[in-house]
């Protein structure tokens, strides 16, 4: 017999339709010679903190005496709920795999896992957990659930050996997301007394939104001038911007520009009219569809990937989580038998062989997301489900169109003296032909009919603008610079450096993104049921939490910055391309974690350690009763009884110290502390001192 182990039991039941008849069982299927089982996605996940570093007897909660844990080796549990109990499916659900697995009449398990790395460990780790002695082991790897696909790769399997590389990228990303995750979590929020959720890559994402928002927030907008002309020749207005700027401060500057472009003669040096065909799109990778069904119809990442997830397991979509935007070589038989069943609905396609469709050295695992031969009944999605499948079966009809889309392109250079050259650019589409099936955002943009030699009437005049502040993050914009993250940085290189070096330089900003097509859209969604962004329409914003959760861990000196997150990235990708082992990809996220852990000695004016969350740091001036480090300050447990006695343990955007305010109760007055900031931006250095039964600030140097 053989038995396949599927992710999820819609996977299962999609296997079964292709691969044969099979009779229902308790929890799997089964005919003749094949089993067919499931996991209900995660039946196992690591172990916590206390299974590895026990606690006291009689302890409970979080606590900094069992961290940072590092543990030898990773242990995995079946999953337990909020209660820390195994759910009785669950394990009812493992029992039945570790019972088929075992079966004597069992000779061939195939994994049957998602075709990513996170399937693979899925059921990797549901056989590793379940078989008493080995046995043979395959792989059923579909890029998508239609009966014909399943059919031709279970004939195709593979040994699962030959995704050992993809496993270990799958066991080096969780192990390293654990040991962010549970030791740097439980570490900030024992030190704010706040549930701080910090990991590898929600820390960048919600920073960047941060970042974002506080640039708008502080944008102080600036006037300037630039100068251009708006007139009409023959009976049609010609538009000329000059490329020059002047400050608010030059408004007489820019007059005198007007005067000295306004003495020229301007004329037409150039008309080039060029027939063109213009290409469609390329097909979808899951973040490029996630932008335009964002920026369309206002869809969330979570709920557009949902969609196209379902789709998936009803095998009208390929694999969702690809970050390609090309098809394998390989697929092209599959790609003519799509395109067949696209005719049959009268849509004029046909098949192309071109590199910039199927080209191998642009798919890491997976092709870009296609519509597969088996077409959906319109009556069967829902609306949603029907404007996800819609824009990406358009796309694939545009790429593969028989109808070529034709255009005129027409480019009008007009020199105005010596002084500046202006390019005029505009296009009349001739023959739709894609654009017909695919949105387009190319529109006709016509220009005067001039011809070369032509004179151009101007009248140069300042035209006073503004600077405007950056745009806040759409879906479209942040999946963009998640994709990215590094773009500025090229560009800088580029402008710094000689082409040689740049060259060398960019190449290491090369390929690097925060999170991945699988895994961003999951992340992004626990950040905001975390409460620290927001998404309205298609618009995120930083939400209060938000800027807390920042602006803490930065306190904390915990550097989860893009940069380190990127670091983390390569650093998987070198598991996966056999560069570096498991070992050595945690090795650097425990480094790393242990630098977080280490509370560097400073001098106590500089000293910035807020200590931890309910630690008693002395008593109260007022009542005497203990003064304890919260929130936001150090505040006197005789709250209760009227005393509202506290210590702000931020003042003026700095960090006031545990040492500073034990200092400031035991003799009323604290070392002198440096980097206060005024609401003005201007910093300062101050004493606090209790006055009156008030912190206050004192600037007196002397006692």
């Amino acid at each position: 017999m053989i038995l396949i182990i599927a992710e999820k039991p819609t996977l299962g039941r999609n296997i079964a339709a292709g691969i044969g008849e099979f009779e229902k069982r308790d929890g799997y299927l089964e005919s003749e010679n094949c089993i067919i089982t499931w996991a209900f996605g995660h039946l196992f996940s690591l172990a916590d903190i206390e299974n590895y570093n026990p606690l006291p007897e009689g302890e409970r909660g979080w606590t900094m005496k069992n961290i940072p844990c590092f543990p030898q080796k990773f242990e995995y549990r079946l999953k337990a709920g909020k209660d820390n109990k195994v759910d009785y499916g669950v394990e009812k659900q493992f029992k039945i795999i570790e019972t088929l697995c075992n079966r004597p009449d069992v000779d061939l398990i195939v994994n049957a896992g998602d075709a990513d790395r996170e399937g693979e460990i899925i059921v990797r780790t549901c056989i590793e957990k379940a078989l008493r002695s080995p046995k043979p082991q395959k792989r059923l790897w579909l890029p998508d659930q239609t009966p014909q696909t399943v059919k031709k790769a279970f004939d195709e399997m593979k040994d699962d050996g030959e995704y050992d590389s993809l496993a270990n990228e799958g066991y080096a990303r969780t192990y390293m997301d654990w040991l962010y995750g549970v030791n740097l979590t439980r570490y900030a929020t024992l030190r704010t007394g706040t549930l701080l959720r910090v990991g590898r890559v929600i820390v960048p994402i919600v920073k960047a939104i941060y970042d974002r928002d506080m640039a708008i927030k502080n944008f102080v907008p600036e006037k300037y001038y630039s100068i251009a002309s708006k007139e009409k020749t023959g009976g049609e207005t010609v538009e000329l911007l000059s490329k020059l700027k002047f400050s608010g401060k030059e408004y007489d500057k820019a007059q005198a520009a007007c005067a000295r472009y306004n003495a020229e003669t301007a004329v037409v040096s150039g008309v080039k009219r060029k027939k063109d065909t213009l290409q469609p799109g390329k097909l979808y990778s899951l973040s490029k569809l996630q932008n335009v069904l964002g920026k369309k119809y206002k869809m969330s990442m979570a709920e557009s990937l949902e969609i196209v997830q379902k789709l998936y397991e009803q095998g009208y979509l390929t694999y969702p989580r690809t970050n390609s935007e090309y098809l394998a070589t390989a697929e092209k038989g599959k790609v003519r038998s799509i395109l067949e069943s696209c005719k049959k609905l009268g849509y004029p396609v046909e098949f192309k062989d071109k590199k910039s469709i199927f080209d191998d050295s642009k798919i890491e695992s997976h092709s870009a997301i296609t519509p597969t031969y088996k077409i959906p009944d319109k009556s069967r999605l829902s609306e949603r489900e029907m404007q996800v499948y819609s824009i990406v079966f358009r796309r694939f009809i545009a790429v593969f169109c028989a109808e070529e889309c034709l255009a005129e392109k027409v480019e009008i250079i007009i020199d105005v003296g010596k002084l500046e050259q202006f390019t005029l650019k505009g296009i009349t589409i001739l023959q739709k032909g894609w654009m017909k099936y695919d949105d387009s955002t190319q529109k006709d943009k016509l220009l005067p009919d001039l011809k070369k030699g032509d004179t151009v009437n101007i009248n140069f005049a300042p035209v006073e603008k503004e600077t405007t502040p950056p745009k806040h993050y759409t879906i479209e914009t942040l999946n963009n610079y998640l994709k990215n993250p590094f773009r500025e940085e090229k560009a800088a290189i580029d402008d710094s450096v000689g082409a040689d070096d740049a060259e060398e330089y960019r190449a290491m900003f090369e390929g690097i993104e925060l999170g991945t097509e699988a895994t961003r859209t999951g992340i992004i969604d626990n950040a905001r049921k975390s409460g620290y962004i927001q998404l309205k329409k298609d618009v995120y914003t930083i939400l209060p939490d938000g800027i807390y959760f920042i602006e803490a861990i930065s306190r904390l000196d915990i550097s989860m910055d893009k940069f380190k997150t990127s670091e983390m990235g390569k650093a998987l990708k070198k598991v996966y391309r056999n560069e570096i082992s498991v070992e050595d990809s945690t090795r650097l996220a425990i480094e790393e974690i242990k630098r977080c852990f280490e509370r560097v000695e400073k001098p106590i004016e500089e000293d910035t350690d807020t200590g931890f969350f309910g630690e008693v740091i002395g008593k109260c001036p007022i009542c005497q009763k203990d003064v304890k480090r919260g929130k936001y300050s150090y505040g006197c447990m005789g709250y209760k009884d009227g005393c509202r006695f506290g210590i702000g343990a931020y003042i003026c955007q700095r960090a006031v110290s545990v040492s500073n305010a034990r200092l400031l109760l035991e003799t009323g007055r604290s070392s002198k502390i440096k980097g206060f900031t005024s609401q003005k931006g201007t910093k300062f250095d101050a004493y606090l001192k209790i006055e009156d039964g008030k912190c206050v600030f004192d600037f007196n140097d002397a006692r």
